[in-house]
């Protein structure tokens, strides 16, 4: 049945469910947002049942350089002379009725975020989810050796104590807005709760970070009370710290760094400034959020 461009297939018995968003782009430092949705996907084995058509949502061409332009068109392969593959931007959603769960992997859109924002709402409308969480995650100046730190913002003040109890560090910001800003800021007049969990992680390791995946993982699992084996997932940090590490040996000057951010984060120090390091980075063209 469609709903604007919202289309389910199948239709799972939910009473009171909650949804986890997991977004590729903007807060996918690590890709967190969607490796850590990927493996309770893939963890609990749980089926598709409805997806947002892309059309009318994003920008697959730009006008400008091969380097800007290639962050809009879609990725393709060709082999031998064939194409065997072509990934066109999709958002899908999965469902795991014994555990009342939603999972969706999407990317965010460059278009019309009403209209997205209320495909996503009229799904949470039919199948009773009363609790929406993203997870995602930025860029900052910690070490690699600790957990993220995660911090969250909520649709409303009722839900703080909730996540204080966490440990949770409240998001003070001012930018550029996301899509789960605008999620976040409407849900309440569509009747849903939503926090938006980001991880700190940090801005000299780049591409995919299981370290960091693996302590959002255990957060979630934690929070929604699933019983599930991470012993794979703990075995592909120990790995990962182990080859970073390894690497950071052989900078000096970002290993004494990392002393330092160490020390901060076992003193509990937020506001870190380490123009060194911030330095360092620059000159390695690393961004922090």
């Amino acid at each position: 049945m469609p709903f604007g461009r919202l289309h389910i297939h199948t239709r799972p018995s939910l009473e009171k469910a909650t949804l986890l968003l997991g977004f590729s782009g903007w807060m996918n430092g690590g890709e967190i947002s969607t490796g850590s949705i990927q493996y309770l996907i893939d963890k609990l084995q749980v089926p598709k049942f409805a997806e947002i058509e892309p059309q009318g949502y994003y920008i697959n061409n730009f006008p400008g350089s091969m380097e800007l332009t290639a962050l809009f068109r879609p990725h393709t392969k060709i082999t031998d002379g064939l194409i065997t593959e072509l990934e066109m931007p999709s958002n899908t959603f999965y469902c795991d009725e014994d555990n009342e769960l939603i999972f969706f992997l999407g990317i965010e859109p460059n278009f019309q975020w009403h209209d997205f924002a209320e495909d996503i709402f009229s799904l949470c409308s039919e199948f009773n989810v009363h609790m929406i969480y993203f997870i995602g995650s930025v860029a900052g100046l910690v070490p690699h050796t600790r957990k993220p730190r995660l911090f969250c913002s909520v649709s409303d003040h009722l839900l703080k104590d909730k996540f204080a109890e966490y440990g949770i560090q409240f998001s003070n910001y001012e930018g550029p807005a996301s899509i789960v800003t605008y999620l976040t800021k409407n849900a309440k007049r569509h009747g849903v709760s939503m926090a938006s969990i980001v991880a700190t992680v940090p801005a000299y390791v780049q591409g995919h970070n299981p370290k960091c995946i693996e302590a959002v993982t255990r957060w979630l699992a934690a929070l929604l009370k699933l019983d599930i084996d991470l012993e794979d997932l703990k075995a592909m940090t120990e790995d990962f710290e182990k080859k970073v590490t390894n690497i950071v040996k052989k900078q000096p000057e970002l290993a004494d760094n990392i002393v330092k951010l160490e020390e901060d984060y076992d003193n509990e120090v937020f506001d870190t400034e380490m123009p060194d390091l911030r330095n360092w980075l620059q000159e390695k063209g690393i961004r922090l959020d």
